[in-house]
């Protein structure tokens, strides 16, 4: 792997360094939009500067199946480091539904078998049609399936959503789904039920190994029926719901059960367990706590011994899960393999929340160093709060973190990724957004300074929109939009050196794929043939 100089461009004598706002879009002003309703004067000069334009950040641009669909964290950053796009989750998974392939697979087959010889096939995921992490038609279809192909009895376990969809949108799904099984019960005389569930930021879905309990919370419930025990999953929810105010995504741990008191879906030796999410950041720590025979991170108690498998393998390096029923997608010769190729030296910084995006996403889905003796990932530990009470996560410590590195002159090109428009946007809380954003800006006014100050270059850039659009008013009153958003995000280049070498001239629907040639050109390097064309013209 091999780059050729650029011809007409040599590189700043700092640091190139990209700057991923996460969750920051663009969107028109109003006092909706946390973006512009924060103080934030260092961003507001980037984006009244010549080189400031905005990408596509959501559907196509980034490998989804339509542009219907938000951008999310993981195909973001796979653009942002690939420099291509490639199908992602969603559309992997709908043409693996679509051609027969998922179905025609030795994995389906085991499960199907698992279900045909008096085991229970449990299908665990997250329940509604945000398809960022699942959708609940690949739910319906797999179910479908299982019942044509004579499985009697089946579980359902629900991750409530309400962050990539309504922030009390569970009835919906739930009602969409018990209509589903009821019709399967009806016309295959299976036993198909609801089993358990509980909010996606309460039980099951952590990540990064931040809150290990939380999938401890997950897994006795829908492993051992642990949890507050209600006649249906509606009646859960009803009832949560009338205990207070909080969305779905916060919703305690719940089971199903008969008349008797008795859960519905307790996982017995010679089950089947299937993850329906095909998202792999929240997938992988459940996976390990089914698959992993060494497992230690918490006493799974009397661990049933079942045949698991994930829609998709969450992570290739460690082979979590084993066995999947959709291939992920290929990714090959990322900008950080090229830049290693040329003995460029890196580093990338984030805090746990976001570590994973600039690293093992940023790298194609590869978990670990490219090149140790050049590259140095820092981690900063997030908080285990809800985020909209410390609106500054740990923005401070990352900037610090990346000032040190870039001040060491040791590095010819970093990444960093502020995590706060998008954790504390997914909270729903306007005025803590607009804090968050206020903190996103005094550190992008001191990577400016410290830009100056070495003579580099500063990308600033989004993964995708949330902070933009945090109400919508109904004819009930104004509620809350939690979810990532369709809008564009903002693009800027800081360059203190700047003699006229290059414009900024994207090409039409230039997308998130585009930086990574963008930020070789600035590295003084042409880009591979086949990545995105750059958005400078020299």
């Amino acid at each position: 792997m091999e780059l050729d100089s650029h011809p007409s461009f040599v590189a700043r004598r700092g640091p190139v360094v990209v700057c991923i706002a996460d969750g920051v879009g663009v969107a028109a002003e109003g006092p909706s939009n946390a973006v512009t309703e924060a103080e934030t004067p260092a961003l507001d000069q980037l984006y009244s500067d010549i080189h400031y334009t905005e990408l596509r950040a959501h559907g196509i641009a980034v490998g989804l199946p339509s542009d219907d669909d938000m951008g999310n964290s993981e195909v973001g950053h796979n653009a942002l480091g690939a420099g291509r796009v490639f199908a992602q989750g969603a559309k992997l998974v709908n043409l693996a539904l679509d051609n027969g392939s998922l179905f025609a697979g030795p994995v389906w087959g085991q499960v199907i078998d698992r279900g045909r010889s008096g085991g229970t096939v449990h299908f665990l995921g997250l329940h509604s049609d945000g398809n960022v992490h699942s959708h609940i038609n690949h739910l319906h279809r797999m179910l479908t399936e299982a019942a044509t192909n004579g499985v009697a009895r089946a579980r359902v376990h629900v991750l409530l959503d309400g962050r990539d969809v309504g922030a009390r949108s569970a009835l919906e799904y739930l009602e969409a789904t018990e209509t589903h099984l009821m019709e399967l019960n009806s016309t295959h005389g299976v036993d198909y039920r609801i089993a358990s569930g509980g909010g996606r930021m309460t039980i099951t879905m952590d990540r990064y190994g931040a809150d290990w309990p939380m999938v401890k919370r997950g897994y006795d419930c829908h492993t051992h029926g642990i949890g507050r025990q209600f006649s249906s999953a509606a009646d859960a929810v009803e009832t949560m719901y009338g205990e207070g105010d909080t969305g779905d995504q916060y919703l305690e741990s719940f089971v199903v059960v008969d008349p008797d008191g008795k859960p519905l879906g307790v996982m017995a030796d010679g089950d089947a367990v299937v993850l329906f999410n095909f998202r792999g950041d929240r997938a992988i720590e459940i996976s390990q706590a089914y698959e992993d025979p060494g497992f230690s991170a918490f006493d799974r108690g009397n661990h049933p011994e079942v045949f698991f498998a994930g829609m998709l393998q969450y992570d290739g390096d460690t082979s979590v899960p084993e066995n999947y029923l959709v291939e992920p997608p290929a990714i090959d010769r990322t900008m950080a393999e090229y830049l290693a190729a040329e003995d460029v030296t890196s580093f990338a910084v984030a805090e746990t929340q976001k570590f994973g995006h600039v690293t093992y996403f940023w790298n194609g889905n590869r978990s670990g160093y490219i090149d140790e003796s050049l590259e140095t990932y820092v981690q900063i530990e997030s908080d285990n709060v809800e985020f909209n009470k410390t609106p500054a996560m740990k923005a401070a410590e990352i900037t610090d973190a990346t000032v040190e590195l870039m001040r060491s002159g040791r590095y010819r090109f970093g990444r960093l990724n502020l995590a706060n428009g998008d954790m504390v946007g997914h909270t729903g809380d306007l005025n803590a957004t607009i804090e968050a954003m206020q903190v996103v800006d005094r550190s992008v006014a001191e990577l400016m300074a410290v830009t100056k100050e070495l003579g580099g270059v500063l990308i600033f850039t989004a993964d995708h929109g949330n902070a933009d659009v945090m109400y919508k008013e109904t004819e009930a009153g104004r509620a809350p939009v939690t979810s990532h958003t369709l809008n564009a995000v903002p693009f800027a280049i800081y360059d203190p050196g700047y003699n006229g070498e290059y414009r900024l001239d994207p090409p039409d629907g230039a997308g998130l794929a585009n930086v990574a040639a963008t930020v070789l050109n600035l590295l003084g390097f042409e880009a591979p043939a086949d990545y995105e064309p750059s958005l400078l013209t020299f």
